[in-house]
C-alpha cells in the first residue's frame, strides 16, 4: 500500500531524513517548511529521485490558515493522509530561565506547543482507520535542560502530554498517536541555538559515547508510521543514546 505522509519542518534535519526514508518506501510525501525554500527544494528533489511523489509547501506552523491549506492540498493531491510527522520546532540561544525575556518564551511556545497542537488538530480531523501521528518531542522533556533551554524542554513536555491525551481520543477511530524523543542529534538546530558543537560535545558523554544522527531518529519515526507498529499507541520512543 502506498501511504501519504505529511511532514512539518521537512526541509532539514530529522524532517528531511524522514522524508527521504518515506520516499525510499515508495510513499507520497508532503513537505512543509517555514523559510528555507532552497533546502525544501533539495529535499523534494531527493524524494522524487527515489521515485516517489511529493510536494513542498511553505507555511509557519503557528499560522492556522497555512496549516489548513497544507492539509487541504495534501488531501487534494494524494486523496488522503495516512501519516503525519509533527516535527517542526525551534530552540532559542542558551539561557537560564531568570534571563529569558517574554518574546523569546512566546516564540518558543507558539511554535513548539501551539503549532504542534494546530497540526495535531488538523490530523485528528482528517485521518481515519490505520492513520498514524508521530509527534517529535525531545529527551529534554525528561531532563529539563537546566541552564540551557528550559523553555524548549517545557514545550516538549507539553507535546508529551498532548501525545497521551490525543492517543486516547483517537484510539476508537483506529488512529495511533506516538512520540519519539530524540536526544543529542547532530542537526542544524544546535547552531540555531548558538551552539553548533553542542551535539558532539555533550553527545560524547552519553552511555553510547556519541551524538545520534537524523537517520537514526527517522528510522524510528518511519517504523511508527508503518503497519509494523499497528498495536503501538500512546508510546514514547527515546532515541537518546541511553541519556
Amino acid at each position: 500500500m502506498t501511504k501519504t505522509i505529511l511532514i512539518t519542518g521537512g526541509s532539514r534535519g530529522i524532517g528531511r531524513a524522514t522524508a527521504l526514508l518515506c520516499a525510499a518506501k515508495g510513499w507520497n510525501v508532503a513537505i512543509n517548511y517555514a523559510q528555507d525554500e532552497a533546502a525544501a527544494a533539495e529535499t523534494l528533489g531527493g524524494v522524487e529521485a527515489a521515485g516517489a511523489r511529493g510536494f513542498a509547501m511553505q507555511g509557519d506552523v503557528r499560522d492556522e490558515a497555512a496549516m489548513v491549506a497544507l492539509f487541504d492540498r495534501t488531501v487534494a493531491t494524494f486523496g488522503g493522509i495516512d501519516g503525519v510527522v509533527n516535527n517542526a520546532g525551534i530552540v532559542a540561544p542558551k539561557s537560564t530561565v531568570a534571563e529569558m525575556d517574554v518574546e523569546r518564551m512566546r516564540r518558543v511556545f507558539d511554535t513548539n506547543v501551539l503549532g504542534a497542537y494546530i497540526v495535531a488538530r488538523e490530523a485528528a480531523r482528517r485521518m481515519g482507520e490505520g492513520g498514524s501521528i508521530v509527534n517529535v518531542s525531545s529527551a529534554a522533556a525528561r531532563l529539563g535542560s537546566a541552564f540551557e533551554y528550559v523553555d524548549y524542554a517545557g514545550s516538549k513536555g507539553a507535546v508529551d502530554t498532548m501525545t497521551t491525551g490525543l492517543a486516547g481520543e483517537l484510539a476508537a477511530k483506529g488512529v495511533r498517536v506516538n512520540a519519539v524523543r530524540p536526544g543529542l542529534i547532530a542537526t542544524d538546530i544546535h547552531a540555531s541555538g548558538g551552539q553548533p558543537d553542542r551535539a558532539d560535545r555533550i553527545g560524547s558523554k552519553t552511555p553510547l559515547g556519541r551524538a545520534g544522527t537524523a537517520d537514526e531518529v527517522a528510522r524510528m519515526i518511519v517504523w511508527l508510521l508503518s503497519d509494523e507498529a499497528s498495536y503501538v499507541t500512546a508510546a514514547f520512543l527515546d532515541v537518546s543514546g541511553g541519556r
